[in-house]
């Protein structure tokens, strides 16, 4: 895994409050958390997913964006999973430089779905589609954090299933992992998520 530069370049200050809401603010690690693959139980609720919303598709003839939805969840979420250990960086949105939360995500969406989405946390959590129950989440949703206490979004990531979600952390998080929902540092953050990928819906701030 390639190593961090000690220092990371400068950059125009208008860039930096733009990714203040995620990429200054992302959590550390917290005790006994590890970057881990997903669980058996978490890639066989995808598994279950994909056969969902690939049924779906072909039944109402539902089409989003490049493809199905279901096939655009497969496609970022093994994406994902072959990044798991990339380093953080602030402003990072490359497998080359390494990922910020909201780098990260975009990254996925734009490689795998064609979408552009917008670029920070902020604005991400502000997008007009779907707002989904933590109890409807599917695998492909996107799950934002507030990890600041003060009510404002500072940290998202992607729901892969089993109450887990992939992101990109922090540098002393290991970057790119997989973690729990029902940890109580991601309980007590969670804010709310939205479903991108919602066979037939198409988002006005996503576009392709």
């Amino acid at each position: 895994m390639p190593m961090l530069k000690r220092f990371a370049p400068l950059v125009p200050m208008s860039f930096v409050l733009l990714l203040a809401a995620c990429a200054s603010h992302s959590p550390e690690s917290q005790p006994g958390q590890v970057a881990v693959a997903p669980t058996s139980r978490a890639a066989i609720q995808i598994d279950q997913h994909k056969a969902t919303l690939a049924n779906e598709s072909q039944n109402e003839g539902a089409k989003n964006y490049n493809g199905s939805s279901a096939e655009h969840v497969s496609d970022i979420l093994d994406r994902a999973f072959s990044l798991i250990g990339t380093p953080y960086r602030f402003g990072g949105k490359s497998e080359r430089t390494g990922f910020d939360c909201s780098g990260f995500v975009g990254y996925l969406f734009r490689e795998e779905a064609g979408i552009s989405l917008p670029r920070s946390t902020r604005e991400l959590i502000n997008m007009d589609v779907p707002l989904v129950s933590k109890e409807d989440l599917q695998p492909g949703d996107l799950i934002f954090f507030n990890n600041r206490g003060r009510g404002r979004v500072s940290h998202a990531g992607i729901y892969i299933g089993d109450g887990q979600f992939i992101h990109s952390a922090s540098r002393r998080g290991g970057g790119v992992r997989v973690d729990s929902l029902d940890e109580s540092y991601w309980r007590l953050s969670y804010m709310e998520a939205k479903r991108v990928l919602e066979p037939g819906y198409q988002p006005k701030t996503a576009v392709r």
